[in-house]
């Protein structure tokens, strides 16, 4: 098992997880892993670095087969505008590689949002900071841990 920094978060948080490596095709996604493990996309979670119309960045937790209304997350945050940070941002702000980044162990604390219906799901399956290495865990504890706000984004 690789040792990111997520996993050290999580160790050290003493929250349970099972990992799943998995060979990393570029552009493959969410879609890739649930077609390798026989996942349902839809409790594949991506992590997705945005910011707002003044730069201040954050992180949005996303189903995998969802896509991101930014008109109506930035209303649910008070933002103005949101979008997705350019990959060279995102791992700058994150400390992750773009198709690795996980929300947990992050380069510096950044406020996390999820779509309201991740918590709902039996296991969630995010990113564990590197290429090819998805962890599995309870969605309570998980979004506890990242302190994250539910918001209703999904379209």
């Amino acid at each position: 098992m690789p040792v990111t920094p997520a996993v050290r978060v999580l160790r050290a948080a003493g929250l349970a997880f099972d990992d799943h490596p998995y060979a990393y095709v570029p552009g493959g996604g969410t879609a890739q892993f649930a077609r390798v493990t026989g996942t349902e996309e839809h409790q594949v979670i991506k992590t997705l670095v945005m910011e707002d119309e003044s730069g201040a960045p954050f992180l949005m937790l996303m189903h995998g087969d969802c896509e991101v209304a930014s008109g109506r997350l930035a209303r649910a945050i008070g933002a103005k505008r949101v979008g997705p940070c350019d990959p060279a941002v995102a791992e700058r702000h994150t400390g992750y590689q773009v198709g690795g980044i996980s929300p947990f162990g992050t380069r510096r604390p950044l406020p996390v949002y999820h779509e309201a219906s991740i918590a709902t799901q039996p296991r969630l399956y995010l990113n564990g900071g590197k290429r090819g290495y998805i962890l599995s865990l309870d969605p309570s504890a998980a979004l506890a841990l990242l302190q994250s706000r539910p918001v209703r984004a999904a379209c």
